[in-house]
């Protein structure tokens, strides 16, 4: 698949692994940066979003998401843990169910941008109790490209996502990318019970990062145990 993430807000707290241990499968390793590990929750939009070939649906490829999402490795592969992801679109939520068997939610979102502020509001839909997230956010300095060993290539720079089926199975999907555009970010935010639902609670002062565009390509996922050979995919990285 083809996906374009616009106007994107990283916003991450210091929490520790042991604290995110029984929300990861045991065949990953939590990862830590400077002996922490990190919960991250990022709003922004989608557009582009079709199997690769194919033109855009406007009722399907374009629709807001928030992410929350966790630091691992299988063996010497980095990726992404994701705990949620909430959209607008319940085609784009049942799709990534199925074939991604990512936790997709269903929520009621806004996004508008004003005076080079982004405004996004989410409350996502039958639940019992509210979780929401409310914030406005905008760049703070020039563009950079994240280096290696610096706090900001931890956070960004992963080429895959992992996730189970309900039989235990662990899957990898790679994920391509050119090296993130970043840039330094204020943020207010008014509400956010996103990572609180799953009983984590974030430590210290929130690290912000912003990106204006970043164009991705996503390959199906395919059970850990395969290898890469099983895939006949180049390698994303």
């Amino acid at each position: 698949m083809r996906q374009s993430w616009r106007d994107l807000l990283f916003a991450h707290w210091r929490v520790p692994a042991s604290a995110l241990r029984p929300l990861v499968p045991s065949q990953l390793r939590i990862q830590e940066f400077n002996g922490s590990s990190w919960v991250g929750v990022v709003p922004f939009r989608m557009e582009g979003v079709m199997v690769r070939g194919l033109p855009d649906l406007p009722w399907f490829s374009a629709f807001p998401e928030l992410n929350v999402r966790l630091y691992v490795e299988h063996g010497d592969k980095a990726g992404v843990w994701f705990v949620s992801l909430d959209a607008t679109n319940v085609l784009a939520v049942a799709a990534a169910r199925l074939l991604f068997q990512l936790p997709y939610f269903v929520a009621d979102m806004e996004v508008e941008e004003r005076r080079e502020r982004v405004h996004y509001r989410s409350i996502r839909r039958n639940v019992e109790r509210r979780i929401a997230f409310q914030a406005s956010y905008w760049p703070s300095s020039p563009r950079f490209e994240p280096e290696p060993g610096t706090l900001e290539h931890f956070l960004t720079e992963r080429y895959c996502l992992y996730s189970q089926t309900a039989s235990g199975t662990l899957l990898r999907a790679e994920i391509h990318h050119q090296p993130w555009p970043l840039q330094h970010a204020g943020a207010e935010i008014a509400e956010n019970s996103m990572a609180q639902e799953q009983g984590i609670s974030g430590e210290g002062d929130a690290v912000f990062h912003f990106s204006r565009r970043q164009d991705v390509v996503v390959w199906p996922p395919y059970p850990v145990s395969d290898g890469r050979a099983a895939t006949g995919l180049p390698d994303p990285a």
